[in-house]
């Protein structure tokens, strides 16, 4: 696979902060649509699930039900590419894991990679963080007890990232993944799935772009704690 030398994914905020405690919302999520058409993330508070999928910014709320959004809304934390392909393939009646791993023999370990699988899917089981108030709780606590939704024999598109080892922490290591169906009725985190016929495209980064929320207090006082955020991660993705 060619990597495009200008390709980047640009992330505001970092998954380490959302999962200890660090929620308030520092962006305005529509800034983001300056750096890309396709990403995920959350609102203020870990409110719900975001889906950038072309250009268009949706979000998934604990009841379900999906709106798209202005780009007023505040996010702690959300990540974006301007998507473009570099590799296509088709998988028919296969798991989760099964796709993942024909992903994973593509793909770089070393390298950040978009990943978008268009299809029907026989199952997808999603969950979506319900909003929070201060004081925060830790994040893994939150999805100790998330609403979770499933459907069957449904068709739309999983929007996500790959990413290394090495970044766990600023990022979910490995498969970080949201859904929305094609009507737009259905979506969230992606928990677990069986791809009944699909198509996945890839898109292997050259940059990580890190953009931090140096005005928020909570933020640059509260050190986040890498040993006890990667157990949380584990956990709760």
């Amino acid at each position: 696979m060619t990597v495009k030398t200008k390709s980047y994914i640009y992330q505001h905020g970092t998954l380490g902060g959302l999962m200890q405690d660090l929620m308030d919302g520092t962006e305005k999520i529509g800034t983001l649509s300056n750096y890309g058409d396709f990403g995920l993330g959350t609102l203020e508070g870990s409110n719900g699930e975001i889906i950038f999928l072309d250009g268009v910014i949706y979000h998934a709320d604990e009841t379900g039900k999906i709106n798209q959004l202005t780009g007023d809304e505040l996010t702690p934390y959300a990540a974006v590419t301007n998507f473009e392909s570099d590799e296509q393939f088709s998988l028919a009646n296969s798991s989760d894991d099964t796709v993942k791993a024909a992903i994973l023999e593509k793909v770089s370990h070393n390298l950040f990679a978009a990943v978008k699988i268009e299809g029907t899917f026989k199952h997808m089981h999603v969950r979506v963080a319900p909003k929070q108030e201060k004081p925060y709780p830790r994040f893994v606590e939150i999805a100790r007890h998330q609403p979770e939704f499933e459907a069957d024999d449904i068709a739309g598109t999983i929007v996500g990232f790959f990413t290394p080892n090495l970044f766990q922490g600023a990022a979910a290591a490995g498969f970080h993944l949201h859904f929305i169906s094609d009507d737009r009725k259905f979506g969230g985190h992606v928990l677990d799935f069986e791809l009944t016929d699909g198509k996945i495209d890839l898109m292997e980064l050259a940059e990580f772009r890190q953009h931090f929320p140096t005005e928020n207090a909570d933020y640059l006082k509260n050190e986040i704690k890498l040993d006890d955020i990667t157990k949380d991660i584990e956990e709760a993705e």
